[in-house]
């Protein structure tokens, strides 16, 4: 599978996990969680939601070196959204202890895309 439409698929799994689980805390889990328990497991589904359209432009514009970012950003749903779910769900602080590192591989993709966009500014990109 070519690099270009990996990263589409890739989007697409976490864009549609982060409506599918957006919907079940606002469905299900509102009467279940405290409200600052659902604060948390809301701003996970930002994230996740945030990230999978960077990820989906990225894949969509086929940049072979913008596809680091993606790989960061990817990494950075894993670890920061999936623990603040289950953190939220569980309240087990080892969980929100993995967050920062996902928050840390979020600005990696960022600072890397700045980068790389900074020092092709004025040849071709691909």
């Amino acid at each position: 599978m070519c690099r270009q439409r990996f990263w589409i698929i890739t989007a697409g799994i976490f864009g549609f996990f982060g409506v599918a689980l957006g919907a079940f805390g606002a469905h299900g889990l509102k009467t279940v969680l405290t409200p600052e328990m659902l604060e948390i497991y809301k701003t996970g589904v930002f994230y996740q939601l945030i990230h999978s359209i960077a990820i989906l432009a990225i894949g969509l514009a086929g940049i072979n070196k913008f596809y680091k970012c993606a790989f960061f950003f990817s990494i950075g749903i894993i670890l920061f959204s999936f623990s603040l779910f289950l953190y939220a769900v569980t309240s087990f602080t080892l969980f929100a202890i993995i967050t920062p590192f996902g928050g840390l591989a979020f600005l990696i993709g960022w600072l890397l895309l700045i980068i790389v966009a900074v020092k092709f500014r004025s040849g071709p990109l691909s």
